[in-house]
């Protein structure tokens, strides 16, 4: 059996090292091709060319590289139609990966599956038709997405969120964590604002002046701050006015597996977390720490997204739990009054936040088969 691989970024590579590990478990004379990261490689995938290449976000990111992407992916469409795979699998990156496989689709019938399904269930439905005209089947990370894309003409599975495979701090982790930072019989408070300079510039002063708000009513509580390595610097450089009892974990400062262990620690540890959103939320939840998600946009950013969402959260612990309980300061409401409000009430009472992300963790899949191993299945029972 041979297998056609594309990822385009990190994620997408954590994604592909764990399918590939299940297919060859599932079907040990497996043989891959395609483009992938470190992980991928691991598993036994020789790249065609360096991944990093196709991690670009951003429209100015994106034009000074914009011929050579087209070229890449006429690379990638010519080598799945001249190898003729059993299987094309394309691994998020839809901006990338879909096109390779339109190209493949125009000239052969190879199987192509797509792992991770579009975001239809938030916004711009009509992204599922389109991608069934290029893709057979997909795997799915959420258990309400697998109706939506058969709706639309494909197969679909849900496989499972690759957050329940993640480890969890163990108490020792969280004593040599403590350790590390004076964090002693210390409560503290996790704060995340993000792992993009924009985000981070949109986010700090709000963020800072609600810490300074709760201060008042929690004069004890610490603030946390697992900085990401790319806007460790301006993290740093945007706290000047957040509470003098901040600690910030800079990643560049220890070895990879050490970081890994603080960060994880950081989590499980905090009494409650002040989040940018995202799939943080997910991981917050693995750890069962409860929070409130906070963001901001500029004015018509916030026009067009009001109008275009189709749910009425953004936290995907109140989406997969089907609850509303982790308080929300979105656009307009993202302000130190509400967002400190919102911490003092979860502080004060975090029990209904500990049996939504307890029912998130179970319904994304945790208990069972890693999700590594139910895509590597799905694939294979699907062709």
């Amino acid at each position: 059996m041979r297998v056609f691989l594309i990822a385009g970024e990190p994620s997408g590579d954590r994604l592909g090292g764990a399918l590939m590990d299940g297919l060859k478990q599932l079907h040990p004379g497996v043989d891959f091709d395609g483009v992938g990261g470190a992980q991928m490689q691991a598993q036994g995938l020789v790249s065609r060319f360096p991944m990093d290449e196709l991690s670009v976000m951003g429209i100015a990111e994106v034009l000074p590289k914009y011929t050579r992407l087209k070229r890449r992916i006429a690379e990638c469409a010519r080598a799945v139609i001249e190898t003729e795979p059993d299987v094309l699998i394309t691994i998020d990156s839809p901006d990338f990966c879909l096109r390779v496989a339109k190209q493949v689709k125009a000239a052969c019938s190879v199987r192509t599956v797509h792992y991770v399904a579009p975001t239809v269930w938030a916004w711009r439905p009509g992204r599922a038709a389109k991608m069934a005209r290029m893709i057979d089947h997909v795997l799915a990370l959420f258990p309400f997405e697998p109706p939506l894309m058969q709706a639309a003409g494909m197969d679909c599975d849900f496989v499972g969120h690759p957050v329940v495979a993640e480890p969890v701090a163990t108490e020792t982790e969280i004593a040599s964590f403590r350790d590390a930072f004076d964090l002693r019989d210390t409560r503290f408070a996790l704060v995340l604002p993000g792992s993009r300079q924009g985000e981070v510039s949109r986010l700090s002063p709000v963020f800072g002046q609600a810490l300074a708000r709760l201060a008042q009513s929690h004069p004890d509580l610490r603030i946390v701050v697992p900085a990401a390595a790319p806007v460790a610097d301006l993290v740093r450089a945007r706290m000047a006015d957040w509470p003098a009892n901040t600690v910030v974990i800079d990643p560049r400062d220890h070895t990879p597996g050490v970081a890994q262990a603080h960060k994880r620690a950081a989590f499980r540890g905090a009494e409650v977390a002040l989040a940018a959103s995202g799939t943080v939320s997910l991981e917050l939840a693995a750890a069962q720490t409860p929070m409130v998600v906070a963001y901001t946009f500029n004015w018509l950013s916030w026009q067009i997204i009001s109008r275009m969402a189709l749910v009425d959260t953004v936290t995907l612990v109140n989406l997969v739990s089907d609850t509303r309980v982790v308080p929300e300061c979105l656009g307009p409401e993202c302000r130190s009054d509400r967002i400190a409000a919102a911490l003092d009430r979860v502080l004060l009472d975090p029990s209904a936040q500990t049996d939504a992300m307890r029912v998130t963790m179970q319904r994304l899949g945790q208990g069972g088969e890693a999700p590594g191993l139910r895509a590597a299945r799905a694939v294979l029972a699907r062709m």
